[in-house]
């Protein structure tokens, strides 16, 4: 007997998804052994959704404490402004779902820091919203490889995609030889 699988939540179209980045900031990111590799996939991601006119969401967890979002992804996203919040979960910080609607996108391709704790509360928060969320496993982090992997394997019970920045670059793209991919493919050597 087949299993139905629905595969919608799979599938990311470029004119359907919101970029969402939590709280990528220089004192979190000074204590993660995986920073570097975080910041470039996150910056891939950013020169795609720019490229591709994705929007964009930066989040900031108590930036008085924590200090600023980094600051090659905060040039990056010059001259965007983060959205503040106090509570660990981007979703009950007053101004995000504001955002997240007036962006009119169905779906949410996420990145950030600590995978245990703010990703992960957030990204509940949203499957529980009823928004299909891919969470970039190559773009997110923890201060230890269990925090990381319970919090990965939590998510993908919820019900979130787990998935890789070139993964979302190539679905995004769907094709080769456009500008865009030329762009991409080049960042990414």
């Amino acid at each position: 007997m087949k299993r139905e699988v629905k595969m919608d939540k799979f599938l990311l179209d470029k004119n359907d998804v919101v970029l969402v980045f939590v709280d990528i900031q220089e004192r979190l990111a000074a204590v993660m052994a995986d920073r570097q590799r975080v910041v470039d996939n996150c910056l891939h991601l950013i020169e795609a959704a720019k490229l591709l006119n994705i929007p964009i969401l930066l989040n900031e967890q108590y930036p008085k404490g924590l200090g600023p979002t980094v600051s090659e992804i905060r040039e990056a996203l010059h001259p965007n402004e983060p959205l503040e919040k106090l509570t660990f979960s981007c979703c009950r910080g007053g101004s995000f779902f504001k955002a997240l609607e007036a962006s009119a996108r169905k779906k949410v391709v996420l990145a950030g820091m600590e995978t245990h704790v703010c990703v992960l509360q957030t990204v509940l928060d949203l499957l529980n919203g009823g928004y299909p969320v891919h969470v970039v496993r190559d773009a997110t982090c923890s201060r230890t490889p269990d925090n990381f992997n319970t919090a990965t394997e939590f998510m993908r019970d919820a019900g979130a995609v787990i998935t890789c920045a070139e993964t979302v670059l190539f679905q995004l793209l769907e094709k080769a030889g456009t500008d865009e991919f030329r762009a991409i493919s080049k960042r990414i050597k």
